[in-house]
């Protein structure tokens, strides 16, 4: 699945970030080599922190706040894991592994939090699809699957939910439908502020 080591500050994919970002000024390349320092020591099989950590000082020479938020940016997308109950955070989590690509894809079908959670289980109502249905794409875009999948995802919700049943669409298809949020994917745009739109919405309606 596809990775573009977003800062872990504010998810930039290049050397422009937010300009309110901790990472603000940090060129792209030492955001990618945060992340690939832990990803090639993670690598070699799990460990806990402080090994983790030590590995990446003695193999890199460096240990900083933006490995530490890469490594919670790679938790979050479900690259890594730590044991049942903990978070990276966690000072006791134990051991932290690579997460398997197939079970990561599973895994990241559903989103498990709020906003996005709302949207996935309850559908969107007329009034909310626009918001809905980008914030579905550009969530997919955004933890990694190709645009082939996403459409397959975002259509399969689009019936499964109920949504497009519901009616209130322009287009002929859900097919037609996502197709035309394929800029959404391409430009790799944010889905939070439409997702807590489209939510607010279906929270009144359904």
């Amino acid at each position: 699945m596809q990775f573009t080591y977003p800062c872990p500050g504010c998810r930039s994919t290049n050397n422009l970030h937010d300009p309110d970002c901790r990472f603000a000024g940090r060129p792209h390349h030492e955001v990618e080599k945060a992340y690939a320092d832990l990803l090639s020591v993670l690598s070699g099989g799990p460990m806990d922190q402080d090994e983790l950590r030590a590995a990446v000082r003695d193999r890199f020479g460096a240990w900083e706040d933006l490995h530490v938020r890469a490594l919670q940016s790679l938790e979050s997308e479900y690259r890594v894991e730590v044991e049942e109950g903990h978070a990276i955070e966690d000072p006791e989590a134990g051991l932290i592994e690579m997460v398997p690509p197939e079970q990561r894809r599973d895994e990241l079908r559903v989103p498990d939090r709020d906003p996005l959670r709302t949207i996935y289980e309850k559908g969107s109502v007329p009034g909310s699809h626009d918001n809905a249905v980008f914030a579905m794409v550009a969530y997919y875009e955004m933890v990694g699957f190709s645009w082939p999948e996403t459409r397959e995802l975002v259509v399969d919700w689009l019936q499964e939910s109920g949504t497009w049943g519901r009616g209130g669409f322009e287009e002929a298809s859900p097919e037609e439908l996502v197709d035309s949020k394929r800029h959404v994917f391409e430009t790799g745009y944010g889905w939070k502020e439409k997702a807590e739109a489209a939510k607010s919405v279906i929270d009144r309606n359904l």
